[in-house]
Parts: structure tokens; sequence; C-alpha cells
């Protein structure tokens, strides 16, 4: 069969995110049909159709990365947007409607609706190999783990145990995109969470246990993708430092295989092992974002986080001694935000030296999380409100505008803070650095 799979990720603030997924959804199924990838950064509006038409899809998957922007100061849902690129497919094509990714994962019955598609796939795409053996067979879905119609549900499956090969076009419109802008490409090294914070989305996605990949075989996808012309790499583990002995096994492997570019990930800010951060920069490290979220221990047990604040402190001086570049996510107004936890948070930050901040001052609301329960218990909502539409939670200690306001107030003066997911300008200004030939996050230079 012909299949056409496109990315619907239409952001690139701060940069431009390469959609890793459907590579693995591609290596699961290329041996047995015809794939092509079609990403909306280069394939709008009449290239599409134009591509759909030519190509003639028996088959297309749509890949919703995201719903909103997840930023209270600049909300912004994608609903209306993927919904008109719906709207367009069925236009010029007659093929099977199949969507997927975390989007649909979280707002499985009302995206499906909203975007009248044929099929969704929960969870990981690789399962689309048994939906499409249906389809060839004319055969039922039900019995498909994780595959929903506009009229039934399934409920979620189990995390995808079966092989995951990621299979990437070296000559495809949409890699040299992200060659061009940035030259960042991404890596997974496991799938998994196993941490319990109350707002986060990646433990039902993906599944609790951690499904380590192979470092030998990570080490030889990242110098195939180096090969290919990436100038950086982006671990994309929902936590990198979830298993800190695989960590090291992956630093060690990049390392042998010769792997030369640089490369960084997302971390929890725990007490880290000795030279933990000397290790991974000898493999390449080069930017660690610490999901922090506070400063205050009360609000960090409200946030059921595995430290507390001398843990951060600790992980920040590791880090910064390792030589990397290091950056802190700062999550404001979730349960248990007072006034005096905001201080509190506000004092420490300025001891978070030769850091980049990054705040959200206001806490998403999403469905399967702790948080959600949260919200109905306190009257916030109710279990049948719909949340598509971003929606965030409102701290009883403290106004959300009161936090946005001295957060502000306090930016104007600290060049290393950023508020936000970012803006225009922030992502006028790293498109800018990009086209004078640097790549990376790049994050670090827009506080120079």
């Amino acid at each position: 069969m012909k299949i056409l799979l496109i990315s619907a990720n239409t952001v690139t603030e701060p940069y431009p995110v390469y959609p890793l997924g459907l590579d693995y959804v591609a290596g699961a199924i290329a041996d047995r049909h015809e794939v092509r990838v079609a990403d909306i950064h280069t394939h709008k509006g009449e290239r599409l159709a134009d591509e759909i038409r030519q190509f003639s899809p028996d088959i297309i998957g749509i890949s919703l990365r995201n719903v909103d922007t997840t930023d209270a100061t600049q909300p912004r849902g994608f609903i209306g947007s993927y919904r008109t690129l719906a709207a367009t497919i069925r236009q010029h094509s007659n093929a099977v409607i199949v969507l997927g990714g975390s989007g649909l994962t979280i707002f499985p019955d009302e995206i499906m609706k909203a975007l009248d598609a044929d099929y969704g796939i929960m969870g990981e795409g690789e399962r689309i190999t048994r939906l499409i053996e249906a389809i060839e067979n004319h055969a039922g879905t039900s019995g498909i783990p994780g595959v929903i119609t506009r009229d039934s549900f399934s409920p979620m499956p189990a995390p995808w145990e079966k092989n995951i090969v990621r299979k990437f076009n070296r000559k495809a419109d949409h890699l040299a995109y992200y060659l061009k802008n940035g030259g960042m490409l991404n890596l997974q090294t496991k799938r998994g969470c196993h941490f319990n914070c109350i707002y986060c989305t990646y433990p039902h996605i993906e599944g609790r246990r951690l499904r380590l990949a192979d470092p030998a075989a990570v080490a030889e996808t990242a110098r195939s993708l180096e090969a290919a012309g990436a100038k950086y790499l982006y671990m994309t583990d929902a936590v990198f430092n979830s298993d800190s002995d695989h960590n090291i096994a992956v630093a060690r492997a990049l390392k042998k295989a010769g792997v030369a570019i640089p490369w960084g990930a997302f971390f929890a800010p725990l007490k880290p092992p000795a030279d933990y951060y000397r290790i991974l920069a000898d493999s390449g490290l080069t930017h660690v974002e610490f999901g922090t979220e506070s400063l205050s221990d009360r609000v960090l047990t409200s946030f059921q986080k595995p430290f507390k604040v001398g843990h951060v402190m600790a992980a920040h001086r590791a880090a910064l001694d390792a030589g990397l570049h290091v950056a802190h996510y700062l999550l404001l107004g979730g349960p248990g935000e007072t006034r005096e936890s905001l201080d509190t948070t506000l004092q420490y930050v300025d001891k978070l030296d030769k850091a980049v901040i990054i705040f959200f001052c206001g806490v998403r609301i999403y469905p399967h999380t702790p948080l959600f329960e949260i919200a109905v218990k306190e009257g916030q909502i109710s279990e049948t409100d719909s949340l598509l539409e971003p929606v965030f939670y409102r701290a009883a200690g403290i106004d959300p505008a009161e936090i946005g306001e001295r957060v502000a107030g306090l930016a104007q003066s600290r060049p290393n803070w950023l508020v936000g997911a970012g803006n225009s300008d922030t992502a006028g200004r790293i498109m800018k650095l990009y086209r004078y030939g640097y790549t990376g996050p790049l994050w670090e230079r827009l506080i120079t």
C-alpha cells in the first residue's frame, strides 16, 4: 500500500522540532509498503495538495505532536489548524485518514470527532502495522489494542514491546529543512517514565516502565544522523537521567563510536552520581535542561517531585563544574503555590548562576494526570469538561495574574530570564542565528 505520513506540528518557537515519531512509524512499515513523509514546514498549502494528488496514497497518517502551547501567558490551541489540515486532505484524497501522536493519545475521542478521521492510534505509532493489515484484509479493527474510530473507543494499550526501528530518508525535504534551520536532529535512548509528577502526561503516553535502547545501537544511530548532516543531537527521553547507569553506558558508546557532534537532553535535578556530568560532557553533552519547576520544597512535594531544593543546587553546580550550558524550567502556580512559596522560588533563582531560567506561569491541566483529579476535587473543572482548548490550574493561595506580573517585572532586569515557550521575537532571533551558521538549541545565546 502507499502510505503518506504527515507531521502537523507548525511550532517553531523557540526552534523547529524534528518529527522523530514518524521515523519510527516509517521504520515499522517501510519494508512492506511505499512510505513518504510530508512535514507541514516544507509542505504547506498547494504543495501538500500536489503531493497528495501525485502520490495518491491509500492511507494518510497525521501525527499530532501537541494540542496547544501549554503556556498560560500566551495560550494558543492548535485544533483549528489541525481541522483545516484534515479538511484539505479530504478535499484532495479519498485515502483512509489515521491520526496518531501524543495529542491524539491525550484527547482521543474529542480529536477523532473534531477531525472526522477514520482511525486513531493511541500510544506508540508502531502498532499501525496491525491496522494496515486489517485494512488490507477488509477485516475489523475492534480487537487491535489502541486503535479507535469515531464511534468506538479502546482502553489505553500496553506499551509497544516489539522491535523499535527507525528509518529516515537522507534526501527528504523535511530532513533538509531541519539541517538548514539549526542542524538539530533527535535521538531517543529510552521510552517510558517512572516518575509521578502530577501534571505530566508522559506516563500515560509511554507507560511507566523504562524500556532501554541498546547503547551501541543508540551510538550507531547517532553516527548515521551525523553522516546525514546533523550538527547537534537532542535526546528526546521524557527524563534523560531516569536511569543514570544507562546514561553512562550510552555516553561511553557515543564516545567509542566516534560521534563528534554535541548533544543535549532534559534532566531531573537529582543529586548526580560522582563524575556523572563530566562523563557525559566527555561524550559530547553540552546542554543540560533541568525540569526544576519550583525552588520551594513545599511546592516540590505537592508536585510529587523526587528531589528537593538542595538537590537542585547540587545538580546545578555539578553541571557547571563539568563546563555545561545549564537551563532551568520553572512551573509556577500549581497546587500549594502561595505568595510565600513564590517569594522563596524567586529568591533562590538568582543563586542559580550562569544559567538560563525559563518560566511558565501557569500549569496546564491535562486528562489522565493527578492534577486533573485534583482540579475536579477542588471544583475547578468537572470530569466531563472539555480540556481540548488550554485550561490552567488556579492556585488558591495566589492570583495567577500576580505570578505573571511579578515574573515579567523582574525579568526586565534579568536577561537570563525567559518567560514562556518563546514568542515570535525569540524565534526570529534564533532563526537569524541559524542563518549565520549557528546550530543547536541556542537558548544560552538569547541572554548575551
